[in-house]
């Protein structure tokens, strides 16, 4: 079947699709619904966060056939909410209706050997690396990279999962078993050089289908046991830097193609320099914040995006911190609502989920304040008194 296009935007009372049904795709749901869309989600589970806001929810299989076609038949655009689903998925939909962004860019994006050799053809700076596919590959890669360096699997890696750190020569055989890959070298892994960084940081930007490109401002993120901590805006970097972040990220969005919302992760070293890290062709965990703290939230800007709607606004009207709220804080019990939301300028999202486990991301906190420092504060408190000390 071919691609039924439109010569205007998707305008509301339209149909929009979802591939995945996490929290993200939840979050996306509610801005559509918001501005009078109809929006389905396709999950491999029925008890998932997206259920809450989609007006339909299609369980099954990504590599189903027929449900494809169905949300095809529905839908006038699709779009995804991680990148864990089989790009053939998105493939299959695109074949009937816009998929935004085009599945090339989740090809690319959902592998790191394919994004890091994206990086390195055009240009953009990143870690040194090699991409390893056997144990004598691995040992070769190390005398080239040198040590301290991190090895990670190629494909379904988030949250610090399938990487490794590498101290020591005598770490390689470890490492390289904790990583999945067998002795034949059936899994393909990326060695990259240790960047000894000054901080984390990230710019959400949106690209729309004329093109134009509008970036947030860029995030400072600090993480806990490899997965993202605190979120806090301004960054608290000089300017030249922020500035450099964001027109890495908007060519990479332009170079990519990239039609919606997309997140660059990037390392800032010691010396200034920014180096990326990884790109999430999808809103990201750093950018819930928007929701409170600038005129347009991410997930209102997927939606225009992905719509041919004019892109929002960026400005941020206030200082702003996000502090992730994992299920280790329900161990003791449930959490203390009520003494959180006693802080000032404090907001509360929960996702829905019905079992708490320890990492697993259940909701977040948002706080504004003058300055960014009272809003870490703010936040930081909000979460400790939530979850019982």
């Amino acid at each position: 079947m071919a691609a039924r296009g439109h010569t205007g935007p998707i305008l509301p009372g339209g149909t929009l699709g979802i591939l995945g049904g996490g929290q993200l795709g939840s979050m996306f749901a509610a801005a559509a619904k918001r501005m009078g869309y109809r929006v389905e989600a396709i999950s491999d589970v029925a008890d998932c966060p997206a259920a809450i806001h989609c007006d339909r929810l299609h369980v099954g299989s990504f590599t189903d056939a027929a449900l494809l076609a169905r949300v095809a038949a529905d839908c006038d655009a699709v779009t995804f909410e991680f990148e864990n689903v089989p790009v053939e998925a998105g493939r299959a939909l695109a074949a009937a209706v816009p998929v935004r962004p085009d599945p090339e860019v989740l090809h690319t994006t959902q592998d790191r050997a394919r994004e890091k050799a994206f990086l390195s053809a055009h240009g953009f700076a990143c870690a040194p690396f090699r991409i390893v596919d056997a144990h004598a590959g691995l040992k070769q890669a190390v005398a080239e990279i040198g040590l301290p360096a991190v090895l990670k699997t190629a494909a379904f890696g988030y949250d610090g999962k399938g990487q490794v750190k590498l101290l020591a020569a005598g770490d390689v055989d470890a490492a390289w078993a904790r990583c999945g890959a067998g002795p034949d070298g059936s899994r393909r892994l990326v060695l990259e050089g240790f960047v000894d960084f000054d901080c984390e940081i990230s710019v959400v930007a949106a690209r729309g289908v004329d093109g134009t490109v509008a970036a947030f401002p860029p995030k400072r993120n600090d993480h806990a046991h490899h997965i993202l901590d605190v979120s806090s805006v301004p960054a608290r970097l000089p300017d030249g830097v922020l500035a450099e972040a964001t027109t890495v990220a908007t060519r990479i969005l332009e170079t990519l193609g990239v039609v919606g919302v997309a997140c660059v992760e990037f390392f800032v070293s010691r010396d200034g320099r920014v180096l990326v890290n990884e790109i999430a062709p999808r809103t990201h965990n750093s950018g819930h914040l928007t929701i409170e703290a600038c005129e347009t939230s991410q997930f209102e800007q997927q939606v225009r995006a992905v719509c041919g709607l004019p892109l929002g606004s960026t400005r941020l009207r206030s200082p702003a911190a996000m502090a992730n709220l994992l299920g280790d804080c329900w161990t003791a019990g449930d959490p203390d609502w009520a003494a959180a939301l006693g802080v000032p300028g404090v907001r509360l999202h929960l996702y829905g989920k019905r079992e708490a486990r320890p990492g697993r991301k259940m909701g977040h906190l948002t706080a504004l304040a003058a300055t960014v420092e009272e809003a870490v504060e703010r936040v930081t408190t909000a979460r400790r008194l939530a979850c019982r000390g």
